[in-house]
């Protein structure tokens, strides 16, 4: 082999895989790419792999076509009442065509993310403004986000990307319109609990009014029982007396003087002012008592002559003390 041929040998070498170099590329799974010519889009979609290009007159951008987050700042939107709030959300979004995204953004990722979150942030002025702050705090958030990523995937349609996801992180209110929400829930609520307290105020006087009208119902039946018993029981004991009497009056009438003077002349210290010839002393004088009568203040059939008494004395003052037992005074 000629000796200035093996010498340019390695150099040669070396060219070959320069040029290899500058002319080959490669896309990542995760990637995509466009070939330009002279700034002029060529070709796009480029599959993952080894690709090749014209050195010095093609150029190759790559994009990454991942999904990736766009986390906006907070802002400030008016909802149909012009009642403002404070929006904290976030987007996931992907390049869904390259070319398009190239020449919208000149493929820098800065812009892409300021003109996504331009409509992004229309898109929410759009939805805040056709609710109310009561809906958008309830249960039509979720019905918010799928409306927001329908309305934002269709603006972001002519930046070559693709929304997949809004989502909203938190939703605050100002203090000048937190204070008028806090008022009108806690009003609204107060009118609840009023409303509850008139239900069981009508219930508690209804139970109340029925647990009356029961207990009346009950003494007034007790009552009619208990007076049907008592006149058993006395038409009993008439009976018994009856029965009693029957048998032997003398004797019955006798048992009712005794049980009388028991009573009569018992403890008590009281005083007793009867007429010498009272039907009530009949058997201290000895005399019986008529068949069919009780011993007592009844006067008897049959005039009674009093026996001889000594001639009644001068009035004596009572003491202020009576005596210990029964002191019977006889009648001036």
């Amino acid at each position: 082999m000629n000796p200035q041929i093996k010498a340019l040998a390695p150099f040669g070498v070396v060219a070959l895989a320069f040029l290899i170099y500058v002319s080959t590329f490669t896309v990542s799974q995760w990637e995509t790419a466009i070939k330009l010519r002279l700034g002029e889009i060529v070709e796009t979609d480029y599959e993952p792999g080894l690709h090749f290009k014209v050195p010095g007159l093609n150029t190759v951008i790559n994009f990454d076509r991942r999904i990736q987050t766009l986390d906006a700042k907070p802002q400030r939107f008016l909802t149909l009442e012009k009642k403002d709030v404070i929006v904290d959300s976030y987007a996931k979004w992907r390049i869904s065509n390259a070319a398009q995204f190239y020449r919208s953004t000149s493929g820098n990722p800065t812009r892409a993310a300021q003109l996504l979150s331009d409509r992004i942030n229309t898109s929410l002025r759009d939805e805040f403004g056709r609710r109310t702050i009561q809906e958008v705090i309830s249960e039509d958030r979720q019905e918010i986000m799928s409306a927001l990523t329908k309305g934002i995937d269709t603006r972001a349609d002519d930046l070559g990307v693709e929304v997949i996801d809004v989502r909203i992180k938190k939703i605050d209110l100002p203090p000048e319109v937190s204070e008028s929400v806090y008022s009108r829930m806690r009003a609204e609520r107060e009118r609840t609990a009023r409303d509850l307290r008139a239900k069981g105020g009508e219930a508690a006087e209804r139970i109340q009014a029925d647990a009356d009208r029961q207990r009346t119902v009950i003494l007034a039946d007790a009552y009619k029982k208990s007076e049907e018993l008592r006149g058993e029981g006395d038409a009993k004991a008439t009976q018994v007396y009856a029965d009693a009497y029957n048998q032997d009056a003398g004797f019955f009438g006798f048992y009712r003087s005794l049980s009388a003077y028991r009573k009569a002349f018992g403890p008590g210290g009281d005083m007793l002012v009867l007429q010498p010839d009272s039907e009530f002393l009949r058997y201290f004088k000895g005399q019986s008592a008529d068949p069919g009568q009780a011993a007592g203040p009844v006067k008897p059939t049959t005039q009674v002559q009093p026996a001889p008494v000594a001639p009644p004395a001068p009035a004596v003052q009572a003491p202020s003390q009576p005596p210990s037992g029964n002191w019977v005074q006889p009648a001036q």
